[in-house]
């Protein structure tokens, strides 16, 4: 595996840095080829590495766009518990939430393709991972719509249901901005938040439009 060219082999000394770039290069490469139209070779080319390099962070390709999908879940949910610190108990804690996956979403337009679109239909075992990172955030919602209706913020509901059928309406409007271009991650953010909060009763303040760039 051994080669002149320091860039053609795992970097020994900062392997992190190595793996970061071949994730960003699938990143980019997935999202345009799509997973069965990417080849490890066109990853190699797109991260200057091996494929020594590859196989010695992961497995094979399907770990490598697993690992995607878990880098973006991660990232979501890191976004939403810092963007949730300080803020009150109840529908507050739920709304920021909403407004912050939406906002993560269409900031970083790619990975949301891999998780959203690239992943359908590739097997079970991608099926299990896209069902994984819906019950992660999920759940999440779920938690801070029970402490809503704790303090008595909304009357009482099936939390489970509302988490989940929000999670839908987030992923179906998402899917169809990555694949057309429309509607806008702003008016997705200033028409759908507000219309999830009445579906529980919840009359908060109206959200005003936010200009997010997506990053492709």
């Amino acid at each position: 595996m051994a080669t002149t060219d320091p860039d053609k082999t795992p970097s020994w000394r900062d392997p992190g840095a190595t793996r970061e770039r071949i994730l960003d290069a699938a990143l980019q490469t997935f999202s345009r080829q799509g997973y069965h139209g990417t080849r490890l070779d066109d990853i190699v080319d797109a991260s200057e590495t091996s494929k020594g390099a590859i196989y010695f962070h992961f497995a094979n390709k399907e770990r490598l766009f697993l690992a995607l999908v878990d880098q973006f879940a991660d990232l979501l949910e890191r976004r939403v518990l810092e963007a949730i610190e300080g803020q009150a108990r109840g529908m507050a804690r739920v709304r920021v939430a909403l407004e912050t996956v939406l906002e993560t979403f269409g900031r970083y337009r790619r990975p949301a393709k891999i998780l959203l679109v690239q992943a359908v239909g590739l097997g079970n075992v991608f099926e299990s991972k896209r069902a994984a990172v819906t019950d992660r955030f999920a759940r999440l919602i779920e938690g801070y719509l029970r402490e809503a209706i704790e303090l008595g913020d909304i009357d009482p509901t099936d939390t489970e249901v509302v988490a989940y059928a929000w999670m839908g309406a987030i992923y179906g409007l998402v899917i169809r901005w990555v694949t057309t271009g429309e509607p806008e991650p702003s008016r997705i953010m200033s028409g759908l938040v507000p219309l999830l909060l009445r579906s529980v009763g919840y009359e908060g303040q109206p959200l005003a439009p936010t200009d997010s760039g997506a990053a492709s």
